[in-house]
């Protein structure tokens, strides 16, 4: 028998039945017969827990079976339903100085009483809903501004009063365990929160600024689960080129590109592909992310001496044949690195280059020997994202100058609907540069050639820019020609 609406259901609720209690039994109210409450549960032992409910609402019980995952469901849809908005969260903390209460952290919950509790919770919850990687709170002379961070690009959320800039504040500081009266110095901390079966991390910074701590919050929705290589969307040539790169015993691949362009989620679908029963890998990472089955990860802790380069050399004691480690930072770390990938291990890690051939001259400025990258180097991975136009308001438009240079005549542009938030854009799409080693290039390297000669090299042997691909991706109408230029530049 299917379910009723959640819409429903919800009318039947009086509002002082908590659905965290619902949740807690597995229980559902299903419809009034005649004087009885029909509940729905997913297994008969259940029943003294609806004679229960249905007695709170003065009705007798009747049981009806359900999958539990059809509950649970029905159950989240109650919570969006019932839960505040942020702006009615917002209008309900004025004077509030009461913060000895804060301390619920599942955010699913309607049974919270303190208002910074409920705006915190709404702020989390919406953020999740609208797909948002980040949560911005920034205090300014005479207001606070909360910005969540869509399909990589910030916007606005909320603009509140100066008086919610305290409640708020400490609110998260208190979630992410973090000392609420050290006002003065950067703060880094973890929230770990519940949304019904789901599971979500939260990494928090804070900073001082001139009216007031800036909090940073990057969302890590644990249940949307891992990508593999063949659902990054790369181009067939490119997973060939990839494919051929992460075959390679021993070396050291290399992924570079600016912070939120992909990098980790690129370095986790690798490990997966590698990460089999015949092969021992481990990772040394600020922090770990996701957990990978069959991986040793090793979470970076500065206070207590785990710092990149201690955990790599420690790494090299236990028989490693993948070795990932989460930033080349320094000299230290990129030389044990180095020197693992000569000594038959497979080495992958992150620079902060603009493009993949920057990374010779990045290894080089950390005073690693030239002809020591040329040995080691087997390939470089330049990363970035582009936002995808939105299928639903998706429209052909004629093609700008640039673009006609180039033979391309029509390009397509989202409109703009409920769909994409009216920005015309809905997700996202990686574009990956891959400068690969050759014997040309490698004497090269070792001799120092400039950046132009090694571009000019790894063009001749096959290497598409970031800009030819984003011209693909407009051409074959995936996103559009103002978002080719805002991540990839002019023509290269």
């Amino acid at each position: 028998m299917t379910l009723p609406r959640p819409e429903d259901i919800r009318d039947l609720l009086p509002g002082e039945v908590s659905l965290d209690t619902l949740r807690a039994t597995n229980l559902l109210p299903l419809r009034r017969e005649e004087g009885v409450l029909v509940v729905g549960a997913s297994s008969l032992e259940a029943w003294p827990s609806a004679q229960l409910l249905a007695a709170s609402l003065g009705c007798a019980a009747e049981l009806e079976v359900h999958p539990p995952e059809e509950i649970a469901s029905v159950l989240r849809k109650l919570y969006d339903l019932r839960s505040s908005g942020a702006e009615d969260a917002a209008r309900s903390v004025e004077g509030v100085e009461d913060l000895s209460a804060l301390s619920r952290e599942d955010v699913l919950s309607d049974s919270v009483d303190a208002p910074v509790i409920r705006l915190v919770n709404g702020l989390i919850l919406e953020a999740l809903r609208e797909r948002a990687t980040d949560i911005h709170v920034e205090p300014y002379e005479d207001e606070v501004v909360v910005r969540y961070r869509i399909d990589g690009v910030l916007h606005e959320r909320l603009r509140l009063p100066k008086g919610h800039q305290a409640p708020l504040t400490s609110r998260l500081k208190v979630m992410a365990r973090m000392d609420i009266a050290h006002r003065f110095a950067p703060q880094d901390g973890r929230i770990g929160i519940t949304l019904g079966d789901r599971a979500v991390d939260i990494r928090v910074g804070a900073i001082p600024t001139q009216h007031g701590e800036r909090m940073a919050l990057r969302l890590l929705d644990k249940s949307s689960g891992l990508l593999t290589l063949e659902q990054l969307g790369m181009a067939p040539r490119e997973r060939e080129i990839m494919g051929r790169i992460i075959e390679t015993p021993h070396g050291m691949i290399l992924l570079t590109g600016p912070t939120g362009s992909g990098k980790t989620t690129t370095l986790y679908a690798i490990l997966q592909q590698v990460a089999q029963p015949a092969v021992n890998v481990i990772t040394v990472e600020d922090p770990v992310e996701y957990d990978l089955p069959g991986v040793a990860q090793i979470q970076v802790n500065e206070k207590a001496g785990v710092t990149f380069a201690s955990a790599l050399r420690a790494i090299l004691r236990q028989d490693p044949d993948v070795v990932m480690v989460g930033e080349m930072r320094d000299y230290e770390t990129a030389h044990i690195g180095v020197q693992a990938s000569l000594t038959g291990h497979l080495v992958l890690s992150t620079l902060h280059t603009n493009d993949s051939v920057g990374a010779v001259a990045r290894l080089v400025d950390m005073n690693i020997e030239p002809y020591l990258v040329a040995g080691c180097l087997v390939g470089v991975v330049a990363q970035r994202l582009v936002r995808r136009i939105c299928p639903r308001c998706r429209e052909e438009h004629p093609a700008p100058p640039l673009l006609r240079r180039h033979g391309v005549d029509r390009v397509w542009q989202g409109r703009g609907c409920e769909h994409c938030r009216h920005t015309g854009y809905r997700g996202r799409v990686g574009l990956y540069e891959q400068f690969v080693s050759s014997e040309a290039l490698a004497d090269a390297i070792a001799r120092g050639a400039p950046g132009a000669e090694l571009r000019e090299l790894a063009r001749a042997g096959g290497l598409v820019t970031l800009w030819e691909q984003g011209l693909e991706r407009v051409k074959e109408g995936t996103t559009t020609p103002d978002e080719l230029t805002r991540v990839a530049g002019q023509e290269a």
